[in-house]
């Protein structure tokens, strides 16, 4: 069994798994906009832009992170969720979780804890939550 967290975004999700790729030094995201509806399925999704996300994957070592553009007419901002994220480092954790939350907003600085070397939460520039953190030392 595999879960895979799938996000949503109000228009920007290209620019969002693409700045995912690059933090997380990952092949580019395969995406898939809405202009490559076949033409039977384009009246179904009346109104939708063409160059909005309708798929994104990002390959990750060990699963997918997948999204796409919400475009509905009610967009609501991502809550009671967040993505989790653990390196194998807290100087890796320490890039990463600076690159997520240019733009963004800290709600927990990275710092050491009890249980890991380095984890801290954040709201990226994108909506998006995080929690990253870095494995503990064995022994």
């Amino acid at each position: 069994m595999q879960i895979t967290p799938y996000l949503f975004f109000k228009g920007n999700c290209r620019a969002a798994f693409t700045r995912y790729a690059e933090i997380l030094d990952l092949p580019a995201p395969q995406i898939m906009d809405f202009s490559q509806l076949p033409e039977a399925d384009k009246a179904n999704m009346a109104g939708a832009p063409e160059d909005a996300v309708m798929h994104a994957m990002l390959m990750l070592p060990s699963g997918a992170l997948m999204g796409s553009d919400d475009i509905g007419p009610d967009v609501q901002p991502m809550a009671g969720c967040s993505v989790n994220l653990t390196v194998a480092t807290a100087q890796e954790a320490n890039r990463i979780f600076d690159a997520l939350a240019e733009g963004g907003e800290i709600r927990m600085p990275l710092a050491e804890t009890f249980w890991t070397p380095a984890f801290g939460t954040l709201t990226d520039a994108f909506g998006i939550r995080w929690m990253v953190m870095a494995e503990a030392p064995q022994g």
